[in-house]
């Protein structure tokens, strides 16, 4: 009898993970023994109250800190094992990032904001002209590419963000409170472009948010509550 082949590991896999900052009395357990697996093609929204550990999870995510004790795993590598610089290349070829605030140069067009990934790759002119071109207009800005951030809305400015996570064909977009400088008409258009990203381009979307309303595009919802994970659900589970 054949035996069954072992399953994939995880895309992402928190096990026992803490974060301890300060000492003494000052001590923080910004995490507390979190276990979290994420597989690929998800689409993750974690919520919680501040200082719940959220915002940490999320950095620990994209290899922006280390844990304490525990072990953080992307696709079964030991990220704590791996030099910075390893770690760096991990960010840099299996990564994208959207922030609230956006993060563009100002007096950068916006091909040339979605462009600086590939310049720290090391990318020919060419070549990365095309491909930045290419992820502007997969979120719908491919006629703004040669406008500066403040020729943009706050909504096209965070489409610009998006095209730079996703210039470089990431497995993973992290977005921390992406709807958050946006409207509320805007910030369905962002969500459902994420959505998008994540249903037709088979991205995986981990995303940090206080709103429910926004959280509600996710597939899952995970809970943060003083350092550990409080719920963890399918979103109709988690409604």
């Amino acid at each position: 009898m054949r035996k069954a082949n072992p399953p994939p590991p995880a895309l992402i896999e928190l096990k026992g993970v803490t974060k301890i900052y300060g000492t003494g009395a000052a001590e923080v357990r910004a995490l507390d023994g979190v276990d979290l697996r994420i597989d690929e093609g998800e689409f993750v929204a974690i919520m919680g109250p501040s200082g719940s550990g959220k915002s940490t999870a999320m950095n620990m995510i994209g290899c922006l800190d280390q844990p304490t004790n525990g072990q953080y795993l992307f696709k079964g590598v030991e990220v704590g094992s791996l030099l910075r610089t390893q770690r760096a290349l991990l960010r840099r070829h299996f990564l994208g990032f959207v922030f609230q605030g956006f993060n563009l140069l100002p007096r950068t067009s916006a091909i040339e904001n979605v462009e600086l990934p590939l310049i720290y790759r090391g990318m020919g002119v060419k070549e990365r002209r095309a491909l930045a071109i290419k992820a502007l207009d997969r979120v719908g800005l491919k006629e703004r590419a040669r406008h500066t951030p403040s020729e943009l809305s706050g909504g096209q400015q965070q489409r610009v963000a998006i095209a730079r996570a996703i210039v470089t064909e990431p497995d993973v977009v992290l977005a921390d409170e992406p709807t958050g400088n946006v409207d509320t008409k805007t910030s369905c258009e962002i969500m459902e472009l994420l959505t998008s990203l994540n249903r037709d381009q088979d991205i995986t979307v981990i995303m940090v948010t206080h709103a429910s309303d926004m959280a509600a595009y996710a597939d899952r919802l995970v809970r943060f509550v003083d350092g550990k994970i409080e719920n963890d659900a399918r979103n109709k589970e988690a409604a």
